[in-house]
């Protein structure tokens, strides 16, 4: 009689096994896409002087943020968080590109953004365009950026932008949008299910 029960528990416990297995779908800490989007294409050059085409990173996830190298507390912190999620990757890493888009063109030159992105990770490329080649770009994404002059600053003005990253899987289709303040662990899961899925 024992055997006979333990062996229905064995039976029982296979089967939620299985049962488990099957509705085991990944829950995204982000805010899903859906159903997802083909991602806008667009070209704008790298901090090497390279162009950077986001259709040509088929195969890669691209992890896209749109900020301000003289940005004092949003942007400094979104990478710093992409920075250390990159490290903790591990070899997935080989899978994931971070882009900075910069709003502010105007004093983001190539050298300063080759300074800026590398000093959070040596992979990370900055990108940079005229005005009228982001303006179409961010309003593909939902994004804005909006000079704000600065009385009494050196700095002469600042930028009000979006400050959530935005997440294109390896088929380049848009997948997740991250608000600013996701977790580092949100992240790091997301991200490392989008560099680990199998796409056709």
């Amino acid at each position: 009689m024992q055997r006979r029960l333990t062996w229905r528990l064995s039976l029982l416990a296979l089967a939620l096994v299985f049962t488990l297995s099957g509705c085991g779908q990944h829950q995204f800490s982000g805010t899903v896409i859906e159903p997802p989007n083909d991602a806008a294409d667009f070209t704008l050059t790298d901090q090497n002087g390279q162009p950077f085409r986001l259709s040509e990173q088929r195969g890669k996830v691209v992890l896209m943020y749109f900020g301000f190298t003289n940005c004092p507390d949003f942007c400094p912190s979104s990478m710093g968080k992409l920075a250390t999620v990159q490290r903790e990757l591990g070899t997935d890493a080989a899978n994931v590109q971070v882009v900075f888009i910069t709003a502010d063109p105007e004093r983001d030159t190539p050298e300063r953004l080759q300074q800026y992105v590398t000093a959070f990770h040596p992979s990370f490329l900055g990108l940079r365009g005229t005005d009228a080649e982001l303006e179409p770009i961010l309003k593909a994404y939902g994004a804005y950026a909006k000079k704000v002059p600065l009385a009494n600053s050196g700095l002469g003005y600042t930028v009000d932008h979006t400050t959530v990253l935005y997440a294109i899987d390896k088929a380049g289709k848009w997948r997740l949008i991250f608000p600013y303040g996701t977790t580092n662990a949100d992240l790091l899961k997301d991200i490392r299910y989008l560099a680990q899925e199998r796409v056709s």
